[in-house]
């Protein structure tokens, strides 16, 4: 299906506005464009792991979201969204639900690649028909900008701090490659802006494929990368087109990229756009952007061989 910016913005919301997350967070663009992703007939239960995004729409009894809502621990948001599909089958087998419902699950990278991964991985596994998406903000932003095992090495977070003895985070971690091994029927990474349409198509993708699907979508986020809220767009846009976060998609394990930059840019144009980084550019610190670039450049390549 082609993106249509026009009939996709006629859409009714299905995020109400007046919540309360900063200006020039990512996390309220990512789900505003995967649930608009959805058909406007179909109903969704919304279901969301304790982070910022929680805290920051639902203030019980009140929520912004217009479809039903579960709030659910850091730790077991993929399986309530289990045991949510699991009772929709039901009750669709007992005829006392007609509605055509989708489960969706928002979750912070500290409560997907950390502390919920193994109800995540189990959900999967048993390949539950619902979708789990990771708005990846890259830190437990949240209760105070810890790093989390999304923190990119060399980010200056509260609990990895850039110092005289460590430079930052030392290390890496590639959930969307974890979550493709366990054979899930779609995964993809994405991002949103300049890319709507390939986040619409993925999170339309991932909905209404059947089984338990995967999308990983970049979500800036101004306190924690410290940026001025405008440049967002632009700090997306250079995570994109330096490789640091490629866009591409695994359907029944077949990798196949949706963007490739006509001009791959040095990773330091995605860096110092941001204050997390900012230590990596005092004298002496050449070594770090070194690094980061040789292990961007491996993982694209590794990228481009799977999707060959």
């Amino acid at each position: 299906m082609t993106y249509n910016l026009k009939k996709e913005a006629e859409k009714k919301e299905r995020l109400a506005g007046g919540h309360r997350l900063c200006a020039g967070c990512g996390a309220g663009i990512t789900v505003r464009g995967v649930l608009r992703a959805l058909d406007p007939e179909d109903k969704a239960v919304v279901v969301n792991a304790t982070s910022c995004l929680e805290v920051s729409t639902f203030m019980y009894p009140y929520t912004a979201y217009e479809d039903s809502f579960i709030h659910s621990a850091f730790e077991n948001a993929a399986a309530t969204a289990a045991g949510v599909e699991t009772a929709y089958k039901v009750l669709q087998h007992k005829g006392k639900v007609k509605e055509n419902f989708k489960v969706i699950a928002f979750g912070g990278d500290g409560g997907t690649y950390d502390i919920g991964l193994q109800s995540l991985s189990g959900a999967i596994e048993r390949n539950h028909d619902f979708v789990y998406v990771c708005y990846d903000n890259e830190a437990y932003m949240n209760t105070g900008i810890q790093r989390s095992s999304s923190t990119p090495r060399f980010a200056d977070a509260t609990t990895s701090p850039a110092g005289s003895k460590l430079p930052g985070k030392q290390q890496n971690k590639d959930l969307t490659a974890i979550i493709a091994a366990h054979g899930s029927p779609y995964v993809a990474q994405t991002a949103f802006i300049g890319n709507m349409g390939d986040l619409h198509e993925k999170a339309r993708k991932a909905i209404y494929t059947e089984g338990a699907n995967f999308l990983n979508v970049l979500s800036p986020c101004p306190r924690g990368w410290r940026y001025n809220a405008a440049d967002i767009a632009h700090i997306s846009r250079m995570a994109v087109d330096t490789c640091v976060w490629p866009l591409f998609e695994i359907e029944d394990g077949v990798y196949r990229l949706t963007y490739e930059p006509k001009k791959k840019l040095p990773v330091e144009e995605f860096l110092k756009l941001q204050g997390r980084f900012s230590h990596m550019f005092k004298e002496g610190s050449e070594w770090m952007i070194e690094e980061a670039q040789s292990y961007v450049d491996k993982k694209w390549e590794q990228l481009l061989n799977k999707c060959r």
